[in-house]
């Protein structure tokens, strides 16, 4: 059994990722998201999404098309950074009291390099939407020496970091925590651990239970952090914590914030004191 040594990114566990920034509290994958995620409510990592405008920029954006997050349509590939800019990327968000309350006040698809200068002292979790983002993403984070807390997500083997030279922290992909998942069950755990610095994996998968106390304790053995997406659910937390997971990854990172204090005494952050 191969083990490798832990990565610093990942200490503090267990660790509250605030997927896509939060984004039931405010806009996906904006400043305002993020700002909301670290500021009010503590987030340990951000958690976001790249791909690339048709004049090559590096944005921040989940979905292939604009369609869903702001009040424009099309594929992300056929707007110029200046174009997409133009977007209201709080106009179709609705809030947990059913309000748009963010339509107009200027959010914006963010660049990933404003996000890195916002938060020069915050984790990001970066999944590459499209295969000539992570190229570009690599070089970036090499070039400014951010790799140490920047983790890269790959779910595909093909454009994953570490093969295209990333020394910082990578997640598994999804070949990885496939045989990981099949080969943890056998007598003694299996002999298979995958080469990566954690395991970023659901709750439940197309109707199969994925993250279970036997695959959390297999994982610990082979020095893999287990973070678990996207959990909402503050009896699923306390679950999943019970279990020993190293972090989760929910769009309220309100609710997680005050199952962490009632689990661990983790010191309530600004929003929940409010």
């Amino acid at each position: 059994m191969r083990i490798r040594p832990g990565h610093p990114y990942m200490a503090g566990a267990p660790l509250l990722f605030a997927h896509r920034g939060g984004s039931a509290l405010a806009p996906e994958n904006t400043l305002v998201a993020f700002e909301t995620a670290v500021e009010r409510w503590g987030a340990d990592v951000l958690e976001m999404d790249v791909r690339l405008t048709g004049d090559g920029e590096l944005v921040v954006i989940h979905d292939a098309t604009v369609n869903r997050t702001t009040d424009g349509v099309g594929a992300v590939r056929d707007y110029t950074l200046s174009e997409l800019r133009r977007l209201d990327a709080g106009a179709r968000f609705v809030d947990p009291e059913g309000q748009t309350s963010f339509r107009g006040k200027g959010v914006r698809v963010p660049l990933f390099t404003e996000v890195l200068e916002r938060f020069p002292y915050t984790r990001l979790n970066v999944d590459a939407k499209d295969p000539g983002a992570q190229p570009m993403l690599v070089r970036l984070l090499q070039e400014r020496g951010e790799e140490d807390r920047v983790l890269l997500a790959s779910a595909e083997e093909e454009g994953r970091a570490d093969a295209l030279g990333y020394r910082g922290p990578v997640s598994a992909t999804r070949r990885q925590i496939r045989s990981f998942f099949l080969s943890h069950r056998l007598p003694g755990g299996g002999p298979y651990t995958p080469a990566t610095d954690a395991l970023q994996i659901p709750y439940r998968w197309e109707g199969r239970q994925v993250t279970t106390p036997e695959l959390i304790r297999e994982a610990h053995r082979r020095n893999l952090p287990v973070h678990v997406w996207t959990v909402d659910d503050p009896a699923r937390m306390e679950e999943l914590l019970g279990w020993g997971v190293d972090g989760i990854q929910t769009d309220r990172p309100d609710l997680l914030a005050e199952v962490l204090h009632r689990r661990t005494g983790r010191p309530l952050p600004p929003g929940a004191r409010a």
